[in-house]
């Protein structure tokens, strides 16, 4: 048991990528952890159990006699369904093949993610006012947006940052950081802050645009959660299409039930002075073109000049026009370049003019790109959104515009094209590991036979509770796997033990089934009650611990409640399948149940541990 559940990580420790440093921790964690244990197991538990038990029981105690007398019912009634499962092989295999084709349809309506959305104490607001808005004119947005998040009881403190957004840098752009008080001290998450905040900034702040946002799960996977789009045009069509091509989709989005603050991660087209250097008329008077942006970067850019010592300290020289000599592009008569005749001014040889234009041109891949940013809505996965917007892309725009991902959503593809690979490795090294432990193939086969039961339970769990695919879940799905082993191993390695002692297939499968009901039950349990305060935890991290424990707690209570019976079932299913028949004495019927809740055989009853 505890070679399986060490091995069914072995492939998920070896994952690359943003995942598979999160598969690497659980991996090297519980591997470490289940070899500790086993070397307990192996040394000091036999210690322990010479010092602490006794061969007498407690007669008498009423809690201890309730108890017995429970069990031992629901054990009789157990091996009599075992009894009854069996002698009805192919009707209950129809139905081990409907439960396969169940657990299909639940995992491909499971909807898909990358990483829950996680309460971190922060929440980011991108201020954006229409373009020409003074810095002042930001500044007073942005202060009247802090006295209405510092009336939140939630709140503990505001940051603002005036000329800087996550969409560009410019005097109308801006970003405040709101810190959230501590969990305890909260009436409710980051993200029903965000809710409330999104919902009621609008209303009272009409002069400027304002999205609220929660920070990334993993930091360095872009600016904020949600997704991440960027739409490409991959046919050169220009601006002017990619802007009308992005309006298309935003409005498409807007009515989309899966999406929820979508917008353009851009700031919009401003006011520009596009200034033209007249190359023929700057040669005739002997300058270069060299010549004439190097006045022109003096002029509006700084340049490094020279250092210089002033009260023990190095100071930079940087040359640059005074503002007031910049401001507008009559200046470019003011500055002079030196050419063959003399000073010429910049005016005549450099023309200018007004154009509106985007302050930032963005490529991606190679193609002229804007990048398309926001959230699931409340209720769906980041996955159902990823899907709502590519069926937007193919279905509302020209085939000349595509999309590729960035950020979270590009680590959420991944991630979903490693799974089945993971998971198929993970079946495989488990598989090769029992092998080699029984010296056989079947009997493996036999014992992972169990695993769709607990992999079911697992779905159904995260559906009932309304949880995503996430890596998360899927490290408990990968735990399953090897838990759900576990189970079958303590029925079919008793039931290979009795067979080669001389007793019957029939036979030995009731047996095992009778002698190793209690210990099912005590590990299965231990494991639920070890695990099912993570699925109701609260808190930071909580949400990611809701997706392992909701995951864990449904997969052990389906290996438990259903794999019980089917183990025994596929366990003489796969010995029939490789020839080995049953071979009951004559005068047992096959619709008898056997007395006591036990099969009763001729060599010695083996005492129940």
């Amino acid at each position: 048991i505890t070679s399986v559940l060490a091995a069914v990580f072995v492939p998920s420790a070896l994952q690359t990528g943003s995942t598979g440093v999160i598969y690497r921790q659980f991996a090297l964690t519980i591997a470490l952890s289940m070899g500790f244990s086993a070397l307990l197991a192996l040394s000091f538990t036999p210690a322990l159990c010479a010092s602490l038990l006794r061969p007498e029981h407690l007669r008498g105690n009423v809690v201890f006699d309730w108890f017995n007398r429970a069990y031992e019912g629901t054990r009789r009634s157990y091996v009599h369904r075992v009894f009854v499962s069996v002698g009805h092989l192919p009707r209950w295999m129809a139905g081990f093949a409907a439960m396969l084709a169940l657990g299909v349809l639940l995992f491909v309506k499971l909807p898909g993610s990358f990483l829950p959305e996680e309460d971190q104490g922060y929440a980011l607001i991108d201020v954006q006012l229409p373009p020409g808005a003074t810095m002042t004119r930001t500044r007073a947005v942005m202060e009247r947006v802090d006295r209405i998040l510092e009336a939140s009881p939630d709140v503990a403190n505001v940051f603002l940052v005036v000329g800087s957004s996550f969409t560009g840098t410019g005097e109308n752009a801006g970003r405040i950081y709101v810190h959230l008080k501590p969990w305890g001290e909260r009436s409710g998450t980051a993200m029903e802050f965000i809710r409330w905040a999104g919902g009621i900034l609008p209303g009272e702040i009409h002069d400027a645009k304002l999205a609220v946002f929660n920070l990334p799960t993993v930091r360095g996977l872009g600016y904020f959660g949600g997704f991440d789009l960027y739409l490409e045009d991959r046919a050169g069509l220009g601006r002017t299409a990619l802007a009308a091509a992005q309006d298309t989709l935003l409005e498409a989005a807007a009515h989309e039930t899966a999406l929820s603050g979508v917008r353009a991660n851009l700031l919009p087209p401003a006011p520009q002075v596009k200034l033209t250097v007249d190359r023929v008329q700057a040669q005739s008077m002997g300058l270069s073109a060299s010549d004439v942006y190097t006045a022109l970067q003096l002029m509006l850019a700084p340049v490094y000049a020279n250092d210089f010592v002033y009260q023990g300290r190095v100071l930079r020289v940087l040359l640059q026009a005074d503002s007031p000599w910049r401001m507008t592009p009559e200046a470019l008569g003011h500055f002079y370049v030196a050419g063959a005749g003399g000073m010429i001014p910049l005016a005549n040889v450099v023309h200018a003019e007004w154009m509106v234009g985007p302050p930032a041109l963005t490529r991606y891949n190679g193609f002229p790109a804007v990048e398309i940013t926001g959230t699931s809505a409340t209720g769906r996965s980041s996955g159902e959104a990823m899907q709502a917007l590519e069926g937007i892309v193919e279905r509302q725009l020209p085939r000349a515009f595509g999309n590729d991902w960035a950020g979270q959503s590009l680590q959420e593809l991944i991630s979903g094209a490693q799974a089945p690979m993971l998971f198929a490795l993970s079946i495989l090294v488990v598989y090769l590991c029992l092998a080699a432990l029984y010296e056989s193939w079947s009997i493996p086969a036999a014992v992972l036979m169990a695993v769709p039961v607990g992999l079911i339970g697992t779905a159904v769990a995260a559906l009932l509770r309304g949880l995503p695919n996430d890596v998360f879940f899927k490290v408990g799905l990968i735990t399953i796997i090897g838990l759900s082993a576990k189970n079958a191993i303590l029925i079919v390695e008793f039931a290979v033990t009795l067979q080669r002692e001389g007793r019957t297939l029939h036979d030995a499968v009731l047996e095992a089934a009778r002698l190793r009901f209690r210990p099912i039950l005590m590990t299965s349990f231990a494991f639920i009650l070890g695990v099912f305060p993570m699925a109701i935890s609260t808190g930071a991290g909580a949400n990611a611990r809701h997706a392992i424990g909701t995951g864990v707690v449904g997969g052990m209570l389906s290996a438990l409640v259903l794999g019980v019976l089917w183990i025994p079932v596929c366990y003489v299913a796969v010995r029939r399948l490789i020839g080995d028949q049953l071979d009951e004495p004559g005068s047992r019927s096959a619709g008898a149940a056997p007395s006591g809740g036990g099969a009763v055989v001729a060599s010695a009853q083996r005492r129940e541990d």
